[in-house]
């Protein structure tokens, strides 16, 4: 069994920055896909960001390319969400995902384990 614990949420200006993190325990991750979702009010989960545990192959959805950057510390079996230049579109509950697949997938539902998500509200 794999736990996320996700953290860093808050409410921040339209042009701001917040760091999301990832904490991950339970197995060994060496293999997995962790990626970030998200999902505002009346609208499906989807894709913001995927990284390899192993390697740190990067891969993002268009509308945050260049804004959001993945990252992973392996020693402390954490995930980094960096937001920048936020925008009132950001707004959403952001998730943290542990997929076991060898492919990086976008698709909300073959993600294996999922967090409990933390709330990111961005003003205008």
């Amino acid at each position: 069994q794999v736990q996320l614990v996700e953290s860093g949420g808050g409410l921040v200006q339209a042009g701001g920055s917040l760091r999301l993190s990832c904490a991950a325990s339970g197995r060994t991750f060496s293999t997995y896909i962790m990626g970030w979702f998200r999902q505002a009010p009346g609208k499906e989960r989807e894709f913001v960001a995927a990284i390899r545990w192993s390697g740190g192959s990067t891969y993002y959805a268009d509308s945050v390319k260049g804004r959001f950057t993945i990252s992973r510390d392996n020693a402390k079996n954490t995930v980094y969400l960096q937001m920048n230049s936020l925008k009132p579109e950001d707004t959403a509950v952001y998730y943290c995902a542990a997929d076991r697949s060898i492919a990086v997938r976008t698709t909300p539902k073959l993600y294996d384990y999922w967090g409990q998500g933390t709330q990111v509200t961005v003003s205008s």
